[in-house]
């Protein structure tokens, strides 16, 4: 293909191959799922890996488009899936482990893809590919709104259908509210730590080298 270099062919076949992963990844674990599907796609780790498979296939079909093209909107959408696959990934590798059985990840491959692999490939996908905007912590703070929003969610409907999809989420534990609070409180602290971080990785990747995205 003239004019396509072979490093921008790699970066789409990666992209394709990695979100094709991840969606396998999820489905094969929906169809060994023998509870709610509803309560399958209220898991934190399903939402994040679906949202960063779109952002993977999307990638690969846009990657030849001209930098000119690039939004601020798709430049923010990249750096959210990024952040919210960081956030599943240490999470799960702190507070999570040895809880596979209620977490419904029994299976080795898929639960290694959705808690390890992927937040790993997004992280690296970001720094790799560099944003083609500069980004603000202010701007940043739109990452805030969707984890936000699931904690909104996952709080009100927990005690509408007696489940909650993490321990340090459930109320119905020692401590109750207070204690959830603490475990959220720590958690925005590392969130926004890891926002500020992000915005400084983009801003130098983007100062260092433009490319499309």
């Amino acid at each position: 293909m003239a004019g396509i270099s072979a490093e921008t062919i790699w970066v789409r076949v990666a992209r394709l191959g990695f979100g094709l992963l991840t969606l396998a990844a999820v489905f094969w674990q929906l169809a060994k799922t023998t509870g709610s599907g509803t309560n399958f796609f209220s898991f934190f780790t399903i939402q994040s890996n679906v949202i960063g498979a779109v952002v993977l296939l999307l990638g690969a079909v846009n990657v030849l488009r001209l930098t000119r093209e690039r939004t601020l909107a798709w430049d923010l959408i990249r750096g959210g899936a990024a952040i919210y696959l960081t956030l599943t990934g240490v999470v799960y590798n702190t507070l999570l482990t040895g809880l596979d059985e209620d977490l419904q990840t029994v299976i080795p491959w898929v639960n290694n893809t959705l808690h390890k692999l992927i937040p790993i490939v997004l992280v690296i996908d970001f720094i790799l590919i560099p944003l083609v905007h500069k980004l603000t912590f202010r701007k940043a703070l739109i990452w805030s709104i969707y984890p936000l929003a699931y904690l909104i969610y996952t709080l009100v409907r927990g005690p509408i259908v007696d489940w909650y999809p993490y321990p340090f989420l459930d109320p119905r534990h020692d401590g109750g509210y207070w204690r959830v609070a603490a475990y959220c409180i720590g958690i925005l602290i590392g969130f926004m730590g890891t926002t500020w971080l992000f915005v400084r990785i983009a801003n130098w990747r983007s100062d260092s080298q433009i490319q499309p995205g």
